[in-house]
């Protein structure tokens, strides 16, 4: 008997790390895909030394043939696949007129194509065994275009209506299929930088309360997969409690 895995589409520095902690947590092997394997190595090792399993694997998410390959791999040499969380981000804030149709497209192919891509080949192998969770990560924009999102919520509104249709078509075959819509901002060390960005380096920290913390989203995620049959939820919401919606 091999230990269930849980796979990390998109295994950042923040929400991927997060979550791929809390699952290792719950007693399961996990996969951390990105592109960088250095990028990766310090989250696999901290996830070894509080005494879980943890491999990385260096992909590009929109590349189709490689994404199978990936799948293929980790069932043959490492284990069966019961969690897959599609995380990888394609946040582009530019105006419309300044929108190439090139850059629309390759963020389309990363936050929406690849999506698709990694809840198929994960669904192919869960399937046979009736049971598994593939999780998506969504955004404000899942939701609602905003001035000079035009291409990223395009994206994240199809990575949407993706695991819709992946929900409805797999649920009744026992996989559930849940979208996490985080409607705010995540307290990472991105966000921060973001901040010093636009305020300066003496820019007052967040007021309290006002960012999610990484541990919140990653225990949601982990509420999603543990829900019995008989009351699974497709989409779930976090917001601070000072978010405007």
């Amino acid at each position: 008997m091999r230990d269930p895995v849980a796979v990390i589409i998109g295994a950042g520095d923040a929400i991927g790390a997060a979550v791929a902690r809390r699952f290792a947590k719950g007693g399961y092997t996990i996969c951390l895909a990105r592109r960088s394997l250095d990028k990766a190595a310090p989250h696999v090792a901290a996830i070894e030394a509080a005494g879980g399993k943890a491999h990385a694997f260096s992909t590009d998410a929109r590349d189709e043939a490689a994404m199978t390959a990936l799948f293929e791999t980790i069932e043959r040499d490492i284990g069966p696949v019961e969690v897959c969380l599609f995380n990888a981000g394609a946040n582009t804030q530019m105006g419309a007129l300044e929108t190439s149709g090139t850059l629309y497209q390759r963020v389309w192919q990363l936050a929406c194509f690849a999506g698709f891509v990694s809840g198929r080949e994960a669904a192919r192998h869960m399937l046979p065994r009736g049971k598994g969770t593939i999780l998506f990560t969504g955004a404000t924009a899942s939701l609602r275009g905003g001035a000079g999102f035009a291409a990223f919520a395009a994206a994240k509104a199809g990575l949407r209506s993706t695991a819709q249709s992946l929900a409805r078509e797999f649920g009744p075959r026992g996989i559930h299929v849940a979208h996490l819509v985080i409607d705010g901002g995540v307290d990472s060390p991105a966000i921060h930088a973001r901040r010093r960005a636009r305020f300066g380096a003496d820019a007052p920290p967040p007021e309290p309360g006002s960012l999610i913390a990484l541990d919140t989203v990653a225990e949601a995620y982990w509420t999603l997969h543990a829900q019995p049959r008989d009351g699974w939820t497709h989409e779930m919401d976090l917001r601070p409690s000072v978010e405007r919606w």
